[in-house]
This record gives structure tokens, C-alpha cells and sequence, in this order.
């Protein structure tokens, strides 16, 4: 993998998320319960959020020559997302299956034009960073598969779950 090819991905795959999102339309569809378990469109949104600002974090965390070590205690875990304002998701203690729920209570007193202006901003600076980065630092970090895991991949897994709902609410034909 090189860095043309995988901005090349990464601007594919979320070109075919905004598409989706964009075919959803309307906020009171984006806070609709139930897309995901108890999960609405913008709670997965925050999520997406959430793994992006991770991953920019680290990304800028390079540029500028620091080192991100994992969480390796429970305790170090909780630190970590109380400073941070989300989970380590690298950390071998980090539980995957209740994080969707823990992010969104966070972002529950925030609109989804914020979460969204935000997402975007976050999306930004992730590509900002990368196109700064050095082949060798990108392969140094592994991050190719780094990235990809906290951006496309979400965008993939998030489009899964958008599109069954959208299909299991689309009104039947007859």
C-alpha cells in the first residue's frame, strides 16, 4: 500500500458514506431510534465521530514526534477517555460491545448538525495529517490498517446497519 492509493480508498469509501447519509435526509430521521439496538443515525454518527478524532489524534501525535501507548490498566483505560472524551479503542481492555452506547450518551445533548459539522472537521484534519505524514512513518505505525480501522472501516460497518434500517422502514411494494 502507498499514500496515493490509500487516499484514493479512503476518499472513495467516504464519498459513498456522505451519499448515504445524503439518502437519508431528514434530522428527525437522523435521531430516530433503532437503526442499531436502541442506536439512531446520529448516535452512530458520533461514534464514526468519536473513532475519527481518535485516529486524528494519534495521526498528529506522529507529525509531532510524541508516542501513543495503549491503556494497559482499567485505570489508565477511564483516564484516557476522561481526557480525551473517547475510548482508547487500541487498548487490549478496551470492550467493543457497549463503546457505541457510551459514546452516544456523551454526544446525547448535542444536535446532529453539530455532531455532523464536527465529523467533518474531524475527517479533515485526518487527511490534513496523512498527506504530512512520510511513507516510512505511515508503514513505522502501521497506518494503513490503523487508519482504515477508525475511518473507512466505520464508514463501512455504519452503512450496513443505515442501509438494513432504511430497508426495513421502506414501505413494501406490492
Amino acid at each position: 500500500m502507498n499514500k496515493v492509493i490509500f487516499l484514493s480508498r479512503l476518499l472513495q469509501e467516504r464519498d459513498k458514506f456522505e451519499l448515504l447519509l445524503n439518502r437519508v435526509g431528514f434530522s428527525r430521521r437522523m435521531t430516530t431510534k433503532g437503526v442499531s439496538g436502541k442506536l439512531s443515525i446520529k448516535d452512530l454518527l458520533a461514534d464514526v465521530l468519536a473513532r475519527e478524532q481518535f485516529i486524528a489524534d494519534r495521526l498528529n501525535e506522529i507529525l509531532h514526534g510524541d508516542v501513543y501507548s495503549p491503556s494497559v490498566s482499567h485505570r489508565s483505560l477511564e483516564n484516557f477517555e476522561s481526557v480525551n472524551g473517547y475510548p482508547d479503542y487500541e487498548s487490549t481492555l478496551f470492550e467493543k460491545e457497549n463503546s457505541r452506547y457510551s459514546v452516544a450518551s456523551k454526544y446525547r445533548n448535542i444536535g446532529v448538525d453539530d455532531i455532523v459539522e464536527q465529523e467533518i472537521a474531524t475527517y479533515g484534519n485526518i487527511l490534513a495529517a496523512f498527506e504530512k505524514l512520510t511513507h516510512d512513518q505511515c508503514l513505522d505505525h502501521d497506518l494503513y490498517h490503523r487508519t482504515a480501522e477508525h475511518t473507512y472501516k466505520s464508514y463501512r460497518r455504519t452503512s450496513i446497519e443505515i442501509n438494513h434500517w432504511l430497508q426495513s422502514i421502506a414501505p413494501e411494494s406490492y
